[in-house]
């Protein structure tokens, strides 16, 4: 008898937790974009393996979308064209404010933060044979700075104005960059993303290069001047290059809209915080998308499907970054 009521409860908890489940996702959408930014950069690898994590896992068919890059993503999801983006907090903050150079005057007020990804550092790539081997040497050359919109693309003009060096700038994707490199079409590739960067170890591990950061005089001067912080580059990363290098590297985060619904938003915070196994086996530099690194947004709020994921998870939100 006693074996027969618990089947007969065990069988109505079910039924009450079908109709709620299938009601947490009557309004998840069957599909979704993830905005990244050009083949060859890490943020299309990372958010091409974010996108099938999640049609695995949630099931909702996401798809990874080649962008310009954080400034026009940031854009995308605030008009609601793509529900997921992949920005660095510095662009970010110029779209929060107002400031963006893809919508000047209009405060991109309907993002939210979902979860930290990782740095990106900006380095230099040139053959060995052009003898550039400094950003002061990019002085009066033809440098590529990635995709217009993009952070590289953003700041490292921004970078050449407060060291005093003025190339010849020029706008392409990483791969068509280090392609006009190798042909010397072009005399450098500046870029910033996460490491190892794909588009530069194709590139070293082809030719003779120079890949390099900044002096220590010329990042006290960046990070004095900009919203960046010094970072090393690991050696090892790219083939000729033992040795660890210094930079300066800006956070990215994954944002999403406000109208996400708040389930599919904690189902997609808890899935990417809680596999950063699988998350790592798309691209290294995901070691630091983890919970530690919350704290690195300071300026956007976050999404509350997103808070509830951290507040289960013991992670603390300030009070100024969670939704009214």
């Amino acid at each position: 008898m006693r074996m027969f009521v618990m089947a007969a409860l065990n069988a109505a908890a079910l039924c009450l937790a079908g109709p709620a489940i299938a009601q947490d996702r009557e309004d998840w959408p069957s599909s979704m974009t993830v905005g990244t930014a050009s083949q060859g950069g890490t943020y299309f690898i990372y958010g091409t393996g974010l996108a099938n994590l999640i049609s695995q896992e949630l099931d909702v068919n996401a798809s990874a979308e080649v962008t310009g890059g954080p400034v026009q993503n940031a854009t995308l999801v605030e008009t609601g064209d793509h529900q997921l983006g992949l920005v660095t907090m510095g662009p970010a903050h110029e779209a929060w404010t107002g400031e963006s150079e893809l919508a000047p005057g209009v405060e991109h007020q309907s993002l939210r933060a979902l979860f930290p990804m990782y740095q990106t550092p900006f380095q230099v790539v040139a053959l060995a044979s052009s003898g550039i081997e400094n950003v002061t040497d990019l002085d009066g050359k033809r440098v590529s700075v990635g995709p217009a919109g993009g952070t590289a693309a953003t700041y490292w003009p921004r970078y050449f104005e407060t060291l005093g060096v003025s190339p010849e700038i020029s706008y392409s994707g990483a791969n068509d960059a280090v392609g006009q490199v190798k042909d010397g079409l072009i005399d450098a590739f500046a870029f910033a993303a996460g490491v190892p960067i794909s588009a530069f170890a194709q590139i070293a591990a082809e030719n003779d290069v120079n890949i390099f950061g900044f002096t220590p005089e010329q990042q006290e001067q960046i990070v004095e001047a900009h919203p960046v912080s010094p970072f090393e580059v690991p050696g090892g990363l790219y083939e000729g290059f033992p040795d660890p290098q210094q930079t300066v590297a800006m956070w990215n985060f994954a944002i999403a809209h406000e109208d996400m619904p708040e389930s599919l938003a904690y189902e997609i915070t808890k899935l990417v915080m809680e596999n950063n196994d699988r998350m790592r086996s798309i691209h290294a530099s995901a070691k630091e998308t983890v919970p530690e690194n919350v704290d690195k947004n300071t300026f956007m709020t976050f999404h509350p499907g997103a808070v509830r994921y951290y507040e289960e998870a013991g992670v603390t939100i300030p009070d100024e970054l969670k939704p009214e």
